[in-house]
């Protein structure tokens, strides 16, 4: 049993025609999946990622329209690391997002990092015309969370299968690996709104190894929820001691299962449960353009 790295990563934004001609556009992502939020089906839940939808890649977004800006603060991500190649892709992407260093923010805020990581884990990529595939984003090397409590949070860690390694926590599978660090947390206390992190998603093969590791979180002092079914994956939620909401997502299900993969992110995908709203929910969300279409 050993999770696999990161599963997807949900954040917040409060104008999802500006999220999704950033994340698409500048970054080069695919829209995978124009759904909403189950529990609150009157705003969307937008999903990017590499061409096909992998766990490891896949960054989402709840709107809530005219969201104030957030911040982070402690128990909060503050920051999202992604791969590189190369130190030609960071030259490349240091011109185009007109940037110095590695550290660069979203529209509304959110921090992102490069990372020229050396690791066996397969390129997750998605096919952007005007990026070239050598120098596209590669998938999630992890997070950056802010905490004035990390030692309790060790030992849930080590439960699940975290390993303490310099300057941080690794969770690392037989294909895929990713990164915790925790920072000393700002001053000021974090506010939950646009550009900011709602949760992390961890990546489990299935029902299985979610029962076995919801048992490891609870002995461990979490209170998980029960598996949850998000229609492209089951899901159980907590918090680790830091306070930084955790999710386990399994990856034995997949975006493709409502539409195929080659129309990923066209179609507005309800929920069974919403099918019966769809006109409804048609006139209250807001209208997207895919800059890839």
């Amino acid at each position: 049993m050993a999770l696999e790295g990161l599963h997807h990563i949900t954040a917040i934004t409060g104008d999802a025609q500006r999220n999704v001609d950033y994340y698409v556009s500048t970054l080069g992502l695919r829209l995978v999946k124009k759904t909403v939020n189950f529990d609150a089906p009157d705003v969307y839940h937008l999903y990017y990622g590499d061409e096909t939808g992998t766990p490891g890649s896949i960054l989402t977004f709840f709107e809530f329209p005219g969201a104030r800006p957030g911040r982070a603060g402690a128990g909060m991500v503050h920051r999202i690391l992604w791969r590189i190649g190369s130190d030609a892709a960071l030259a490349f992407w240091r011109e185009r997002l007109g940037i110095d260093g590695t550290v660069f923010a979203d529209p509304e805020g959110l921090e992102h990092e490069l990372v020229v990581a050396d690791v066996p884990d397969r390129p997750l990529v998605a096919a952007a015309p005007d990026i070239p595939a050598e120098h596209a984003l590669q998938g999630f090397h992890g997070v950056r969370a802010y905490s004035d409590r990390v030692e309790r949070s060790a030992p849930l860690l080590q439960r699940i299968g975290f390993a303490a390694v310099a300057g941080g926590w690794e969770l690392a599978g037989a294909e895929r690996r990713a990164m915790l660090h925790y920072d000393a947390p700002p001053a000021e206390p974090g506010l939950q709104s646009a550009g900011t992190v709602h949760h992390i998603a961890w990546s489990a093969a299935d029902d299985r190894e979610l029962v076995l590791l919801r048992g490891a979180a609870a002995q461990a002092g979490a209170q998980p929820t029960e598996i949850i079914d998000r229609q492209y994956f089951h899901s159980v939620y907590f918090r680790e001691p830091s306070g930084v909401l955790f999710e386990l997502a399994t990856r034995d299900i997949g975006f493709d299962v409502d539409e195929p993969l080659a129309a990923l992110g066209q179609a507005l995908k309800l929920p069974p449960q919403y099918e019966a709203r769809r006109a409804q929910l048609e006139q209250t969300l807001t209208p997207l353009v895919n800059p890839r279409a």
